[in-house]
């Protein structure tokens, strides 16, 4: 049987995720690219070789060609194109934030446990990465022992924007950081302090944030936005018998001048292609069996994000260690995953 997706966005991930529907998703289709951008999203069919183009994204959910949907369109669209999703029994691959509000995260939630079936993958993909599933199996299989603390550190080139700020880089770059903790350790955060250095230039420096968890580890998380040297995301989980460390990804090293070097990726995306291929095929087993995968994040995952978020920019602005204050899990998202939705 032969998926029918739709892809909403045709900007940078929008374009990612069609051509991973076009190259790497045996038994799918690529349907249609939907955007705002009339000319963006017909230069994006013509190059994937998808069927149609729209720029009315709630119409093409509501398409009977239409089986399944990759929304990858600003951050503001996520919450209302999901639940529209729901609304629409069709299962949905959302691009991170859910919403950067965690009211709107609820309200999502529960349009989707009234709904009384799952239908949304959150793509939080770094959970497909094969350095976080090493340290993940590293632990589960009690290789390390009691898991004590987990360094993380996040690294891009320069701010996307010039009016980026500090808080910006825990609502908008930091989630990232805390779902994958969250799914390495199986822990949930109960606080969170953050602060800053102060940069000669003026530009945004970096936030440095020490987390704890509900399992008593404590959790480091750096966020530089202005790094300059490249894009640079590493983890250390060290536990009582031992640690695991990820290492830069570099398929190659240069000799030469009397010295070695290796190469940085300039963004996110050649470092973790295989997580979202890896990803996206799961995403489509989802949609032929029912059976939501049992890595992947969910509207809660998306709340939690969102919650540490608001706490992480509370605690920056006050100076002062913030509790991370979260409703009870639903039964709704206690379901075993891997099993049917």
């Amino acid at each position: 049987m032969t998926i029918r997706l739709a892809v909403i966005g045709a900007g940078l991930m929008g374009a990612d995720h069609a051509k991973i529907v076009a190259e790497d998703m045996t038994g799918a289709q690529l349907q249609v690219i939907c955007d705002m951008d009339a000319n963006r999203a017909r230069a994006l069919a013509d190059g994937c070789g998808a069927q149609d183009v729209s720029g009315d994204p709630q119409a093409v959910i509501a398409r009977d060609d239409v089986d399944a949907v990759i929304i990858a369109s600003p951050d503001f669209t996520h919450a209302p194109l999901s639940t529209a999703c729901i609304a629409a029994g069709k299962p949905v691959l959302c691009e991170k934030p859910l919403s950067q509000k965690a009211g709107e995260c609820l309200q999502v939630m529960q349009a989707e446990q009234n709904a009384g079936t799952r239908r949304v993958m959150l793509g939080f993909m770094r959970r497909y990465d094969q350095a976080y599933v090493e340290m993940k199996q590293a632990l589960d299989q009690g290789q390390l022992g009691h898991a004590l603390m987990m360094h993380n550190f996040h690294r891009n080139v320069e701010t996307p924007a010039s009016n980026f700020t500090g808080a910006m880089a825990i609502t908008n770059s930091a989630p990232h950081d805390f779902d994958v903790v969250r799914h390495v350790l199986g822990c949930e955060f109960t606080s969170v302090t953050a602060t800053q250095p102060i940069r000669s230039d003026g530009r945004v420096a970096p936030v440095v944030m020490v987390l704890e968890t509900d399992g008593g580890q404590v959790v480091t998380i750096e966020v530089n936005n202005n790094a300059d040297y490249g894009y640079d995301v590493r983890a250390e989980l060290v536990g009582e018998r031992g640690s695991v460390a990820m290492n830069n990804v570099a398929y190659s090293r240069t000799d030469m001048r009397l010295a070695a070097s290796t190469r940085y990726d300039a963004d996110w995306r050649g470092r973790y292609h295989e997580a979202y291929v890896r990803q996206n095929r799961d995403f489509l087993r989802f949609v032929n069996t029912g059976v939501f995968p049992a890595i992947a994040s969910d509207c809660w995952d998306g709340y939690c994000a969102a919650i540490v978020a608001e706490a992480g920019a509370l605690a920056l602005d006050s100076g002062q260690k913030t509790p991370v204050r979260m409703i009870d899990r639903p039964d709704f998202y206690s379901i075993q995953k891997g099993s049917a939705a």
